[in-house]
């Protein structure tokens, strides 16, 4: 197939395109995500129904149980979560195939809105057929909308690809079966090339750097892919977790800087790279009387989640202030180390951190101002280059079990009990060199050169790559 000219490639998602034929995982997905745990154990205690009844049922039987009272201009689980293990879960070799063809269509019996999103944002599919779903007040029924569906798509086929001049390829279709590959479009296609289970099993995934689109932000709470072991696992877990991230969370409040030996018994770990400043430099003013003055260490760092200044206070084994935008009022409470609320407003935000560094209190700054999971560094604000003129950049990584401990959809005050929830995690944190910010006071160097610097010093530490993104744009892509 290496050197065939494709015009139009008509491929099935679960059937070819996906390494797994399995869609449960995905419409596990969807029930925890969209619809919270109760219903994602409802699914699970039901799968042995849906294995039983056969492919067409239990099919519909998971839409029913997924989407059933599902407000739809809420649901956003196919475009902020599902993508990451879509392209997880996806073969090189369709892959490269499909990246040949001029002309992309998806066939998938899931619904619409499960895979549409993923195939036209990240593989650049003109036509995504899927299942419909009936809608009731705004509201999902859990029903999906057969009448005449594949006629309207078949006529939607044609007029793309027949309407188009010049087609000298031809069309052609990739499925798993003569039985998968039913749907009229595929009887457009000049030739057929079926997938089979143990070749399919076989192929590779496609790694990172070969995605077309950089996956950068994803929600969502699961860290793993629910298949049916892994989603038993993740409910046998869950009771005893919750206990767990009670019980840790007591260790770290109570006992503060001794702590680390209690919280690593229970599975919570860090590794600490790098030289931690051991003193403050209290004589900076009188040695350097021509240097902006700062009796506190100022930190940068990148940022995980709302924990990464405890995890630095905790490698210094000191206390050190942080500042947040909109941190949640229960996870300041619980916070072992102060809290300061910043206020957008560029000038009065120097002016609380100087006054902080002032009283001689170390301070952490989350230089990217929200959270990435992805080995991606988000833009550097620049505020940090004009309070004092040393800093000390702080490379942090973060290794999660079963759930992530950010989300931009969900409740923001339980990502503490998420993070602590995990059977195991590890933290790792690499303090780098001392990086002289005099260099903006004088002139000699941009603010925003300065923090780009330090973006990329922090990256090379970490193997990251750095972006211009901010948080608005993670917001405007997951919100």
């Amino acid at each position: 197939m290496e050197k065939l000219s494709i015009e139009t490639l008509v491929l099935e998602v679960e059937g070819a395109l996906l390494r797994s034929s399995s869609t449960f995982p995905y419409f596990m997905l969807v029930a925890i995500e969209g619809g919270g745990f109760l219903r994602g154990f409802l699914l699970l205690l039901l799968y042995p129904i849906i294995c039983f009844m056969g492919n067409e049922f239990g099919l519909r039987l998971m839409i029913m149980v997924c989407f059933f009272g599902v407000k739809k201009n809420s649901f956003s689980v196919g475009r902020t979560v599902l993508p990451k293990f879509f392209l997880e879960d996806m073969g090189f070799e369709e892959f490269e195939l499909l990246s040949k063809a001029k002309t992309r269509v998806g066939v998938t019996k899931m619904p619409r809105v499960m895979v549409e999103s993923f195939l036209r944002d990240y593989l650049a599919v003109e036509l995504v057929f899927g299942r419909e779903l009936q809608e009731f007040g705004g509201f999902y029924t859990g029903l999906t909308k057969d009448n005449g569906r594949m006629e309207k798509e078949n006529m939607a086929f044609k007029d793309l690809v027949f309407g188009k001049e010049n087609i000298s390829g031809g069309v052609m279709g990739v499925c798993s079966s003569s039985k998968h590959g039913k749907h009229l479009v595929f009887s457009h296609c000049k030739e057929i090339y079926y997938v089979g289970e143990v070749e399919k099993k076989n192929r590779k995934p496609v790694p990172r750097e070969k995605y077309p689109k950089p996956l950068i932000f994803h929600d969502g709470r699961l860290a793993i892919r629910p298949d049916p072991v892994n989603a038993i696992a993740i409910f046998m877990w869950l009771p005893f977790g919750i206990l767990l991230s009670v019980l840790r969370l007591t260790i770290a409040v109570t006992l503060l800087f001794y702590c680390t030996i209690p919280l690593a018994i229970t599975g919570i770990k860090w590794k600490v790279r790098g030289d931690a400043p051991s003193s403050l430099n209290l004589q900076n003013s009188i040695n350097h009387p021509n240097t902006k003055s700062a009796a506190g260490q100022l930190y940068i760092c990148n940022h995980k989640t709302l924990l990464d200044p405890n995890v630095i206070s905790l490698a210094l084994n000191r206390k050190a202030s942080s500042v947040s935008y909109g941190l949640s009022q229960f996870s300041a409470i619980i916070s072992p180390i102060k809290i300061n609320w910043l206020t957008r407003n560029l000038e009065e935000d120097r002016k609380r951190m100087e006054r902080i560094l002032s009283r001689g209190e170390d301070l952490v700054v989350c230089a990217e101002g929200t959270t990435c999971r992805e080995p991606y560094l988000l833009r550097f604000s620049p505020l940090f280059t004009e309070l004092t003129d040393q800093i000390v950049p702080v490379a942090i990584d973060l290794h999660v079990s079963m759930f992530y401990a950010t989300t931009v959809s969900g409740h923001k005050w339980m990502d503490p009990f998420y993070f602590l929830m995990n059977p195991y995690t590890c933290y790792e944190l690499e303090f780098l060199e001392k990086v002289d910010t005099s260099r903006v006071r004088t002139g000699d160097c941009s603010r925003f050169d300065m923090a780009n610097h330090v973006q990329k010093q922090i990256g090379k530490a970490l193997g990251f790559e750095c972006t211009m993104l901010r948080r608005k744009d993670k917001y405007m892509m997951l919100a």
